[in-house]
């Protein structure tokens, strides 16, 4: 049999979890070869919206699957809860240091003209994310992997933080199966979107403010940690 009839017997006789695995280390390598500016928000816009949204939803469409795009009763409680859980984690990083250096991650001011479409474009970023960490890689699998499918993500979303705050690195592996714990208790993404979306448009805005918590406690508390604060 010629190569390229066993590769299509393959994709054929396949399963929704292999594809979306398959296709997810596939964006993941496609996202990561697809370089944009550092500084340009809106090519990293395109980029993730194509490879982290488009991409993953099309192919959920043509399976009969759900991502996750559902709003419902136990999705909006679930929202509240990790909203509020997360609230004090991004007002006491923002008087970080490491984290002021960095964020916003692309320039922008207090002028509500320039910061309102800042936090618009940078909350496509965030859907994106979403839509394939915990949509593509947690949520669209669930059926078949049950819980289990909220630990796929969180090597490879660390591996995308790498670059950024130490400290955000650190707790980016947690906080990834945090995240796809409430999104897969309410088969919704709306909880992930809503608390990433928030908590980045806080950091930029915190970031271009004198701390609201006091730097110097802020350090003291967590001098024990093993990263550069």
């Amino acid at each position: 049999m010629p190569v390229h009839a066993r590769i299509r017997e393959a994709v054929v006789e396949s399963t929704w979890l292999q594809r979306s695995l398959v296709a997810g280390l596939a964006l993941s390598v496609a996202w990561s070869s697809w370089t944009v500016p550092s500084s340009d928000l809106t090519a990293r816009v395109v980029r993730d919206a194509v490879v982290f949204l488009l991409i993953p939803a099309g192919l959920a469409a043509t399976h009969g699957r759900d991502l996750g795009f559902r709003v419902d009763r136990r999705a909006l409680g679930d929202t509240l809860v990790l909203a509020a859980f997360v609230f004090p984690f991004y007002l006491v990083g923002a008087s970080l240091p490491s984290v002021r250096a960095y964020y916003p991650m692309w320039q922008t001011s207090t002028a509500l003209g320039e910061f309102l479409p800042h936090t618009v474009q940078q909350l496509v970023v965030v859907v994106a994310a979403e839509t394939y960490y915990r949509g593509l890689l947690c949520v669209g699998v669930s059926e078949e992997f049950g819980f289990k499918s909220v630990f796929i993500s969180p090597v490879v979303y660390a591996l995308h933080h790498v670059g950024k705050p130490p400290i955000e690195l650190l707790l980016s592996g947690p906080t990834d199966v945090l995240f796809g714990a409430v999104d897969y208790h309410g088969q919704s993404l709306l909880p992930s979107i809503v608390a990433h979306g928030i908590g980045l448009t806080l950091l930029d805005w915190l970031a271009l403010h004198d701390p609201v918590v006091p730097q110097e406690a802020v350090l003291a508390a967590l001098r024990w940690l093993p990263v550069p604060l």
